[in-house]
């Protein structure tokens, strides 16, 4: 019982300095409790550049979609381009000098 007192007492000398101002103890108490409200605000901004990613993301795969149906496009236009030349016995320059005639008067340059 009288070991008990002495832990007692010791806790309570113990627990008394570290309430004192003027105490030389040094004891990490960790980082600083933030403010609900700044947890709220990271959380926010957490939130809304993730969306912001999440866009970036989808615009980005958009952009490749669009690419990717032009290059099909394209693709499609030179096959179907050059099936009729050959159906018509037209030769490439021809097709070229033919197409310059007709741009100034359809306002393509």
């Amino acid at each position: 019982m009288r070991r008990f007192r002495e832990l007692d007492d010791a806790f309570s000398e113990a627990l008394r300095q570290l309430d004192d101002p003027d105490n030389a103890f040094d004891i990490p108490t960790g980082p600083p409790v933030r403010s609900l409200a700044t947890l709220e605000r990271e959380e926010r901004q957490d939130y809304q550049e993730a969306q912001q990613r999440q866009q970036e993301s989808q615009q980005q795969e958009e952009q490749q979609r669009q690419a990717a149906m032009d290059q099909a496009r394209q693709l499609e236009f030179e096959h179907r381009l050059h099936e009729l030349m050959a159906d018509y016995a037209l030769s490439a320059e021809t097709v070229s000098r033919l197409l310059t005639s007709l741009a100034p008067r359809q306002g393509v340059e």
